[in-house]
């Protein structure tokens, strides 16, 4: 059975681990992804859309992890490890939960990188319309409306991670009764 492994790797050697593991490695076989998400940054005075990592130093990979596939991960250059919870290193220590990586998996679709929600927010509640944030609303924690950005928290490997994503804040609704 498949499931999902977190590899740490040398910080932003992320995209080169990936071209490694996809040569040595058939998609049927191995599926590998750097998670990514898109925020604005403004850089002299002029707002920017950069593409940043969602978690630095990791790339996920989906597979059925067998002594052949771990030694191949192992070999390597900048995979420094296959993330484990446990005091001595088993497999099944190694898989990430299924509650931490499906809302992961829910927020970057079929893409490796997390685009823009469009937000509403009326008083003080955030109404997601689209986008990959719609219906997760709670893991929504803060909005920043001057920097267009959300600040979402996500359980990755048995820490809560509070990770900014871009958001598009098409209006500030506020409801006055009459």
């Amino acid at each position: 059975m498949k499931y999902w492994y977190a590899l740490f790797v040398e910080s932003n050697q992320e995209e080169m681990v990936l071209k490694h593991l996809n040569l040595h490695f058939d998609s049927s076989v191995l599926k590998a992804v750097v998670p990514k998400r898109r925020v604005p940054e403004k850089k002299n005075g002029k707002i920017q859309h950069v593409i940043k990592k969602l978690f630095p130093g990791y790339v996920l990979i989906y597979c059925r992890l067998t002594d052949e596939i771990y030694y191949k991960i192992k070999r390597i250059p900048r995979c420094y490890r296959i993330v484990h919870n446990g005091k001595s290193f088993n497999i099944e220590e190694c898989k990430i939960e299924p509650h931490e990586i499906e809302p992961i998996i829910k927020l970057l679709g079929d893409r490796d990188t997390l685009e823009y929600s469009i937000v509403y927010l009326v008083n003080s509640k955030v109404l997601v319309t689209t986008g990959p944030l719609k219906g997760l609303e709670g893991i929504i924690k803060k909005v920043d409306s001057r920097k267009n950005r959300a600040k979402i928290a996500l359980n990755f490997l048995g820490n809560e991670k509070l990770v900014d994503v871009g958001v598009e804040i098409i209006h500030k609704l506020n409801s006055r009764s009459s």
